[in-house]
This record gives C-alpha cells, sequence and structure tokens, in this order.
C-alpha cells in the first residue's frame, strides 16, 4: 500500500482508527507517567491545521453564489445550533463546564473538509458546499472566542482575549502559511498537478495529527478517566442527541426552502463541523485540563463520520429531486 492509499485508508476509516487511538492512548496513559506529553500539544496541533489550509482556495468564496443558501447556513451554524449545544450541555453536565465546553466546541467552527465529499456523494451543491467551508472557518474562527467566554468564561476562566491569541496562532498563521505554501506549489506544479499530487494527501496528513492528538489527549486524562470509567459512556450519548437534533433541523430547512441539491449542501454544511481546529484550541488552551472536552469531541468525530455515510443513504427520502424531462 502507497502512500496516497495509506492515508486515504486513514481518513476513510477514522470512526474505527480513533476509538483504537483513545483504547492506546488510555492504556498508555494509566502505564505510565507522561506528563511529558504536555509538549507535543504545540506541534501537533500544527501538523493538524497547517495541511488543512494548504488546499484552502479562498477566491471561491468570491464567486457568484446562492446568498439565501448561505444565510441560511450562517443562520444555523451560529444563531441556532451552538446555543442548543450550550443548553444539552448545561442540561447533562451540570457542574461540569469542560464537558460542558467539550460539547460547545463541537457546535461551534462549521464546516469540515468531509462537508464538501460528503455534498459530492449525495450529489448536493459542491461549489456551495465548498463557500460554506470558507465562510464557516472565517466566521467560527472570528466568533468563537465570543461565544466561549460569553457562555462558560465564568466557568472556566477563558477570558476572550486568551481564547482570540490561540486562534491566532492555531488558525490564522497556519491559514496565511497554507496559503503561501498552497501558492507557490500551485505555481511550481500547476493547478492540475497540485491538485493530483499534493491536494489529495493533505486530508490524510492532517487525520494523522487528529488520531496523535487524541492519543495525546486521552493519555493526559487517562487515571481520572479510570477513576471515574462511566465518563465513557456518558460523554457518548449527549454526542449522539446533538447530531441527531442537528440533522432533524437541517434536514426539515432543507426540505421546506430548497432544492434537492442545494438542500444535502445545507445539511452538511451545517451539521459537519469542524472537529479538528475544536481539538486543536482546546488542548492548546487547556492542556491536561482540557481532556474532558477532548474525550467529547473524539466522541464527535465517531458519531459524525457515521451519520455522514449513514445521512448519503436516506437522504433521497427527505428531499425533492429534480424531474428528468421527458425524451
Amino acid at each position: 500500500m502507497n502512500v496516497r492509499a495509506s492515508l486515504a485508508f486513514i481518513t476513510k476509516n477514522l470512526s474505527i482508527v480513533l476509538p483504537v487511538a483513545m483504547i492506546a492512548g488510555f492504556l498508555f496513559g494509566n502505564s505510565m507517567e507522561v506528563g511529558f506529553l504536555k509538549s507535543a500539544v504545540l506541534p501537533l496541533t500544527f501538523a493538524l491545521v497547517y495541511p488543512m489550509m494548504v488546499g484552502i482556495e479562498i477566491r471561491k468564496l468570491f464567486n457568484k453564489g446562492n446568498a439565501k443558501l448561505q444565510l441560511a447556513a450562517l443562520f444555523l451554524n451560529f444563531a441556532v445550533f451552538p446555543f442548543i449545544a450550550f443548553g444539552l450541555g448545561r442540561l447533562v453536565f451540570p457542574g461540569a463546564p469542560y464537558l460542558q465546553l467539550g460539547l460547545l466546541m463541537a457546535a461551534l467552527l462549521p464546516t469540515s473538509g468531509m462537508t464538501v465529499t460528503w455534498t459530492g456523494l449525495s450529489k448536493g451543491n459542491v461549489p456551495e458546499a465548498v463557500r460554506m467551508t470558507i465562510v464557516g472557518l472565517l466566521v467560527g474562527s472570528a466568533v468563537t472566542p465570543v461565544y466561549v467566554s460569553f457562555l462558560l468564561g465564568a466557568s472556566i476562566d477563558l477570558p476572550i482575549a486568551a481564547i482570540a491569541g490561540q486562534i491566532l496562532v492555531i488558525v490564522v498563521l497556519p491559514l496565511l502559511a497554507g496559503r503561501l505554501t498552497g501558492g507557490l506549489l500551485t505555481r511550481k506544479l500547476g493547478k492540475e498537478g497540485f491538485d493530483r499530487s499534493v491536494k489529495l494527501l493533505l486530508p490524510g496528513i492532517s487525520s494523522i495529527g487528529v488520531i496523535l492528538l487524541v492519543f495525546v489527549a486521552i493519555a493526559l486524562k487517562a487515571r481520572a478517566i479510570l477513576s471515574n470509567p462511566a465518563l465513557i459512556l456518558t460523554t457518548l450519548w449527549p454526542v449522539i442527541v446533538l447530531y441527531a437534533i442537528n440533522f432533524v433541523i437541517s434536514t426539515l430547512a432543507g426540505r421546506f426552502f430548497f432544492a434537492s441539491a442545494e438542500a444535502k449542501a445545507l445539511v452538511y454544511g451545517t451539521v459537519m463541523r469542524n472537529l479538528s481546529i475544536a481539538l486543536a484550541i482546546v488542548m492548546s488552551l487547556l492542556g491536561p485540563k482540557g481532556g474532558e472536552a477532548a474525550l467529547v469531541l473524539t466522541w464527535a468525530y465517531v458519531v459524525q463520520v457515521q451519520s455522514a455515510a449513514w445521512y448519503v443513504r436516506i437522504s433521497p427520502r427527505f428531499f425533492r429531486e429534480p424531474e428528468t424531462p421527458p425524451m
């Protein structure tokens, strides 16, 4: 199996690989002193985020598109789903602000690179999904410090300046470096050569960063989990509930207000979250204290991948497919 195939396999099977990384981190963290892993958080964060930014094409943001669809996505992504996650977190994790933070972060940063992939697989509007991905990253990065500080800042002592500074390091600097790298490689290889030889590798490289960061997060929290093993299940079911609610709301919005292709883009552009950046922010801000939030986000990876694949199969039942003109 060559490098490209190996990376593609890892990305495609994250829902299996991540629980394995969780188990490995748990065993490692309970078998030895793991304080030295704290120093790995920042480089792993960069290894996770930077490859994602190399392939982003900001110029597509300015292409003519469906303004109504983009506004609907913005409304769901920033006026609806974060508050559902916050309310659910307060309800199911009373007195546990770090678990509440994990659930909130799972709803704050739309959308993942897989948004475009899943939209394409479901025969949705891919150009609009690309636009949602770029808009979601930029807006989410801007509003996350405000949301976290306003909703949970008092509970976990996260001032808005600290969150904004961390997002600058984790998102903005890799974005600038990634765009510089992408531009240089595109000029050297040509657009087609870049897409064929580099761009296809980027999701897999980022996935390796995710796996290693999950391993570190669980290892640092392993002894606390061992002392409270029920934490594993109590963090899983709220994530399932959150995604179920989000899928239902996005599906209803898509069904009643948009044609099939746009509706599918709306669902995948609002339910899918950029969990990689969320995990990076949590771990870089909180270190070992972020282990509980990281556990919630790890389950979100598993649920997101599985639910997205499942939704591709059932989405034709929900939306009006365009009629085929008679021959």
